[in-house]
């Protein structure tokens, strides 16, 4: 029997990233390099994984975090402007997510596949969390909150509760929140001396925007 909801939290999911694609594309959203391309291949990893041992429908949502990452990566190229400029630590943070797949490829065992891709995927992630805190109109929201919708519906098709069914996306669920939040808070106004007033963004050097649009 089709498992109607991981099947529909997948499609939200996959509609987020097509969100993100269409802002990277045409409006102002600036995607880490770094970030979406370890978010592409960690999750597929762990896909693979997964399914090596066992996992089937459950799989899914961790499939689609991948492909639509690859996506949003490759889009990036499309559009001259709609990247963020890389520094150190997007480079330190890349190098040691793809060390950690390194390992893995030696060992070839499932369960630590996915750990180190959890790992991998976490450090991917700390570049574009920093750049949310610092310009949060570079950014879309939707394939967050897409993300968070898909991870949680993997829950309803596992079948066997253990650690390659559930641990990427229990991370999945995780990550997106904790990429929301930045954004959330970014969107309130800010108090001032004189009350409560919205403060404007500084000018976003890398494209010369300003204003606070965080895809919504």
């Amino acid at each position: 029997m089709l498992p109607v909801i991981v099947v529909a939290g997948s499609i939200v999911g996959f509609a987020g990233f097509m969100v993100y694609l269409r802002d990277t594309l045409f409006r102002g959203t600036k995607p880490n390099r770094v970030s979406w391309l370890v978010w592409s291949v960690a999750p597929l990893t762990s896909f693979g994984a997964s399914w090596e041992a066992g996992v089937r429908w459950a799989a899914l949502p961790t499939f689609i975090a991948g492909f639509g990452a690859l996506l949003v990566f490759v889009a990036s190229f499309a559009n001259r402007n709609a990247y963020w400029k890389l520094g150190p630590l997007d480079y330190a943070c890349g190098a040691c997510a793809f060390l950690a797949l390194a390992v893995w490829a030696v060992t070839s065992d499932p369960s630590l596949a996915i750990g180190l891709s959890i790992g991998t995927s976490a450090l991917g992630t700390v570049p574009t969390i920093v750049k949310e805190w610092r310009s949060p109109q570079t950014e879309t929201i939707f394939a967050y909150l897409g993300g968070l919708v898909s991870g949680l519906s993997a829950f309803t098709a596992v079948t066997t509760w253990n650690f390659p069914s559930v641990a990427f996306p229990s991370y999945m669920v995780a990550i997106s929140v904790t990429l929301i939040v930045p954004l959330v808070r970014g969107k309130r106004p800010r108090a001032s001396g004189h009350g409560v007033s919205v403060s404007p963004t500084p000018n976003d050097s890398s494209s010369g925007e300003t204003g606070h649009r965080i895809g919504y």
